[in-house]
């Protein structure tokens, strides 16, 4: 991890020294669930991930969460009671005050306490938030937005995800759900969103789910945005048409955010951000050509730092945050 992490410590000393108390971050994703141990220099101790099973018995479900979590614990060379607290990023619906989730894909999750389930589980203290607000903690305090006090956060993926960092500080909305980003609207009058079930909203054009099913629409067996954003670059007329909605879809909502928001930098990851120049380049362009202000054109779009880790990772900067608040 980059000389960034200090941004993270609270305590002195490196990893493997007496000052440093490690994190479990558990991340509940579209498409995997994730667990790792982290310390407060942010770096990974171990890492383990496994698919998610969707339509599983809640109950199961749990368990196995718990279960990676014990051998992410296991693998860091640590007990359980050598951890300073659990982080759980998990996609919302959520209420982080009382530890409930309801997360869209999760349908057999409803009113979960999440919370209580994994205190009982690991006998520490746990912090729990939405996950793109937690991976937009991590990439701020160890990752691409180190050093600024303004950022915006969007995960492109599954879903669409987002987080606002104004101030230094986590924007997390009146009821801790804050950052939807996903569900800015490019077209009123759009496609139906699978997320939220309105019209047009940023998450019905750009995510990984979207790109692929717009594909298939007009005929292209593809199996991920990475092949569509590929053939279009291959100089296929179909895909070309494809990749050129979704990235001005994605310009025009990321334009939208940087008119409201005002960041220093907006911080692009997930999934289908592996197509790299092909995405960046395009929506870069309209980005600083349509923005309205100067600070709007003056605004850094660039890939998350973290990677697949991110999850975690930022699951467990909220653990550290709140510890450093409580002691301010």
């Amino acid at each position: 991890m980059p000389a960034a992490g200090a941004a993270l410590a609270v305590a002195a000393g490196g990893p493997g020294t007496a000052g440093v108390r490690a994190v479990l971050g558990l991340d509940v994703g579209g498409t995997k669930i994730a667990a790792g141990v982290v310390d407060r220099s942010g770096d990974v101790r171990s890492f383990v991930v496994e698919p998610t099973r969707a339509g599983g018995a809640r109950g199961e479900d749990l368990e196995r969460l718990f279960e990676l979590g014990r051998r992410a614990v296991a693998e860091a060379g640590l007990a359980l009671d050598g951890l300073a607290g659990v982080g759980i990023g998990c996609g919302g619906p959520l209420d982080a005050t009382r530890g409930v989730v309801s997360p869209a894909h999760l349908p057999e999750w409803r009113e979960v306490p999440l919370v209580a389930l994994a205190e009982k589980a690991y006998k520490k203290p746990v912090e729990l938030d939405n996950d793109a607000t937690a991976a937009a903690a991590g990439e701020h305090r160890v990752g691409a937005g180190v050093g600024t006090s303004d950022m915006v956060y969007l995960t492109i993926s599954t879903g669409v995800g987002g987080g606002v960092v104004v101030g230094g500080r986590l924007h997390r909305g009146a009821t801790g759900n804050a950052g939807e980003l996903g569900h800015i609207t490019v077209d009123w009058r759009g496609r139906e969103c699978r997320g939220c079930g309105r019209r047009g909203c940023l998450e019905a054009y750009a995510s990984g789910t979207s790109i692929v099913e717009r594909a298939r629409e007009a005929d292209l067996e593809v199996a991920s945005a990475t092949d569509v954003a590929a053939a279009a670059g291959r100089g296929d007329a179909t895909a070309r048409a494809v990749w050129d909605e979704t990235v001005e879809a994605l310009a025009a909502g990321v334009t939208s955010i940087v008119n409201a928001f005002e960041p220093e930098v907006v911080v692009l990851g997930g999934g289908v951000t592996r197509a790299g120049e092909h995405l960046f380049a395009p929506v870069f362009e309209r980005v600083h050509a349509e923005a309205m202000t100067e600070a709007g054109r003056a605004v850094r779009i660039v890939p998350a730092a973290l990677g697949e880790r991110v999850g975690v990772v930022g699951a467990a900067a909220i653990v550290f945050e709140r510890e450093a608040a409580a002691h301010a």
